[in-house]
């Protein structure tokens, strides 16, 4: 939905109100005021970063400055007080469900926008003195479109049955997961000092962390439900530029000899080359599909724009041959749901990362970087000095700024049950 045409809903709206009484010019001179803002904020939040004027069109606390790290100090004393705020709420009676509706936008009116408001103003995403009627005013998208960006779904203003679903999740859930993960916090933290990486998998984002300051974000595809990515605490070695890619014996078995037995041609279209023990190599028509045979075998994908790696590998030393890399899949990561991988971490704008990673190390100026990858050439670079590396698993932490962020329990880890998990299933 483009600025213009909500901006023009949230005018007419606004006649409405005010000749009926209903407070609507406020909210027309709040857009009047942020429409620019607005289309700064969406752009913002889609790359999953908070602008500190993220707040100033629902009239209440500021979004997270966007250098604050997820593991920094202040992250924890602030979620010990959010653990306090969310006790209060739950103690008087948590908030209200909000009835389910197919989608609602700027004008519309419906019953259940009474219930919304309520809900919304229970938290602080909107002003409890903006009014109790049924209509969807710019004032309650505003409020939505924070509600969104706090949980991780796509900021637009617009309510919809996941974000329903998200609003809808219990206050004393809520709370359990404040309590939950403010001790997995506590022990992350302290090993996160000076330079390194945090992975948040349920969160599927990336900060690098340098003297305690967030130096880029990453929007990242994290492991599929049934194929988790784990918790790993290692240190980043090697860069791989244009690498090949050795499929691990899991995937062997749970995709490509189902592929082969459905597509003969898989392999060859997608340039994966079959070795045995002596390092010779095979013809697909040689291994019987119908049987496990290939897990004896290494496959291995030649570099290149089809590789499943991309153009880029990251490389740590870890137990489950997971590793972080580019994607030639870039379209998913402008998904909510970014839980596609098979344990790998995809990295959005990986090459800015791989900059920060490089500086340090002799030889590899970004524009070697880029030559290199433009050039296709097989090149490794080690790490002069490696670069300490935390993949965690978060779903609610709150900053130094008083805003609680929560994200799907996607794997089940919190013990909570289904109702923290939002997420369409994967």
């Amino acid at each position: 939905m483009g600025s213009g045409p909500v901006r023009t809903g949230a005018v007419r709206l606004s006649r409405r109100c005010f000749l009926s009484g209903g407070g609507g010019l406020l909210a027309s001179a709040a857009w009047a005021q942020d429409d620019g803002l607005l289309r700064d904020l969406i752009q913002q939040n889609q790359q999953a970063d908070f602008g500190q004027t993220f707040d100033s069109t629902s009239r209440t606390i500021l979004m997270p400055k966007a250098s604050l790290p997820t593991l920094a100090p202040e992250t924890i004393a602030a979620s010990e007080r959010a653990i306090g705020q969310y006790e209060a709420i739950v103690s008087r009676g948590g908030w209200p469900p909000v009835p389910a509706v197919r989608q609602l936008a700027v004008g519309n009116r419906h019953a259940s926008v009474v219930a919304l408001r309520q809900r919304l103003s229970v938290v602080g995403d909107l002003d409890a003195a903006s009014g109790k009627t049924d209509i969807y005013d710019s004032y309650v998208e505003a409020a939505v479109r924070r509600f969104q960006a706090r949980h991780g779904i796509s900021v637009d203003g617009v309510l919809r049955e996941q974000t329903v679903k998200a609003i809808n999740v219990p206050a004393d859930l809520r709370l359990a997961q404040l309590r939950l993960n403010i001790t997995r916090m506590r022990a992350l933290s302290k090993g996160a000092a000076g330079r390194f990486v945090f992975v948040n998998i349920p969160g599927a984002h990336i900060e690098a962390i340098e003297n305690g300051v967030v130096v880029s974000r990453h929007t990242a595809v994290v492991g599929k439900q049934d194929r988790p990515s784990p918790d790993i605490n290692s240190r980043i070695t090697e860069i791989n530029f244009n690498p090949f890619w050795t499929v691990p014996v899991s995937i062997v078995r749970r995709d490509l000899i189902p592929k082969m037995q459905t597509e003969p041609e898989y392999l060859t279209k997608n340039h994966i080359r079959i070795f045995d023990q002596r390092n010779r190599e095979l013809q697909p028509e040689q291994i019987n599909w119908n049987t496990e045979e290939a897990v004896n075998y290494r496959f291995r994908q030649d570099p290149g724009d089809f590789n499943s790696l991309g153009a880029i590998r990251i490389n740590f030393p870890n137990t489950h041959e997971v590793y972080m890399h580019d994607t030639p899949f870039r379209n998913l990561f402008g998904e909510d749901f970014r839980f596609h991988s098979s344990g790998c971490v995809r990295i959005q704008n990986v090459r800015e990362l791989v900059y920060w990673l490089l500086r340090e190390t002799p030889g590899w100026p970004r524009v070697e970087v880029d030559r290199v990858v433009r050039s296709g050439d097989r090149k490794d670079a080690k790490l002069a000095r490696p670069v300490p590396l935390h993949w965690a698993y978060i779903t609610a932490w709150a900053t130094a700024d008083g805003v609680v962020q929560f994200r799907d329990d996607i794997y089940g880890r919190d013990g909570l049950g289904p109702s923290v998990n939002t997420a369409p299933p994967g």
